[in-house]
């Protein structure tokens, strides 16, 4: 279950980067900069590692694997990135 396995990735798409995303923010940088001040930095870099494991664990599969867990809420290419370039941004942004 993504909730277990990768709960800060889970709680981002889930509050953040869903249908609703406008709230928080109209660009991937405002919606992160969204994030990055509800949440303490600590969880801040965890993401950043469950990004890495994501990424790693799915290297063969990484556009597949990203679709099949965060793809019914979110496209990275709806937003100008491929599922890499979007998640090596999201790393970029919360490690600033």
């Amino acid at each position: 279950m993504l909730s277990t396995r990768y709960p800060k990735m889970y709680q981002l798409f889930g509050a953040y980067l869903n249908e609703d995303f406008d709230i928080w923010g109209d660009t991937i940088p405002d919606i992160i900069a969204c994030y990055k001040r509800d949440c303490p930095r600590e969880s801040h870099l965890e993401m950043v590692h469950e990004i890495n494991s994501f990424m790693s664990e799915h290297r063969d599969d990484l556009d597949s694997a990203f679709k099949n867990d965060y793809g019914r809420d979110f496209s990275p290419e709806l937003w100008g990135y491929t599922t890499a370039s979007f998640l090596d941004e999201l790393k970029r942004l919360l490690s600033q």
